[in-house]
């Protein structure tokens, strides 16, 4: 019988954590060994059996996570949003220092789990450059910390991205005058907008334009466990990746 992964989830009482915990106990290839609260120091982690840590914490102390886990000898996945191009950039160098001593440390990092936002993020991206507008709207419960969402920022770099490489200009607004916010926030020239609505769990739409014609991208996850089988997918596969892979999308197979 194959061993089974040990996994630690930090943040474990928090609505994500919880339902990560009881997905891992409920798959028969992964074993939880330790359940991580915001108080408890992650490099007690070291002296346990734990070979993957599950973070699911908040964007102010999860960059210290990751680097602190990493030194313990942990790979890590990560499901709290937040990071920056800066922040992604330090895991990366660090990852990369630790595993030159042979190491093989692997750190995945996600804005989201579910299947259908990866699938939405990716046909987002294929589809941007065929149309001459593109706009992101992301919806969220009110307990959210941080706008736009992670998901959102990495659907808006994506869809520039893809209008970049095909050559294509600024998008047309003739906006002169606004209330301040009324066009959201501008992610590498896309506007992002988000919305707070108690009832809400996550969702994103992504609308795309051309004269005559509008194509729509839409997500939802209704419950949290949506984002399970995305999240047990990263354990599994971060211990076979070294150095940092941003993105669920980076371990399926789009093509």
């Amino acid at each position: 019988m194959t061993s089974q992964l040990a996994v630690a989830v930090v943040g474990a009482h928090g609505r994500m954590g919880r339902a990560v915990c009881d997905a891992v106990d409920g798959a028969p290839d992964l074993e939880l060994v330790a359940r991580l609260d915001a108080t408890d120091a992650v490099s007690d982690l070291a002296d346990g059996p734990a070979q993957v840590a599950v973070d699911f914490t908040v964007p102010s102390v999860t960059e210290a996570n990751v680097h602190a886990l990493v030194d313990t000898g942990l790979h890590v996945v990560v499901g709290t949003t937040g990071w920056t191009e800066e922040s992604l950039g330090r895991v990366r160098d660090h990852v990369e220092e630790v595993n030159a001593a042979g190491r093989g440390i692997g750190v995945l990092i996600a804005p989201n789990f579910a299947l259908s936002a990866v699938l939405a993020m990716t046909f987002a991206q294929r589809a941007a450059r065929f149309f001459e507008s593109a706009e992101v709207i992301e919806l969220h419960h009110p307990d959210k910390v941080d706008a736009p969402s992670g998901t959102a920022m990495t659907t808006a770099r994506h869809i520039a991205a893809a209008r970049a490489e095909a050559g294509l200009g600024p998008m047309p607004d003739a906006t002169e005058t606004q209330v301040d916010g009324a066009r959201g926030a501008v992610v590498d020239g896309v506007h992002v907008h988000a919305v707070r609505l108690r009832g809400l769990v996550a969702h994103e739409e992504i609308l795309l334009g051309n004269p005559g014609e509008q194509l729509t991208i839409r997500t939802d996850s209704f419950d949290r466990s949506s984002f399970m089988p995305g999240v047990l997918l990263a354990v599994r596969e971060v211990v076979r990746r070294p150095g940092l892979t941003f993105g669920l999308d980076q371990v399926l197979d789009l093509g």
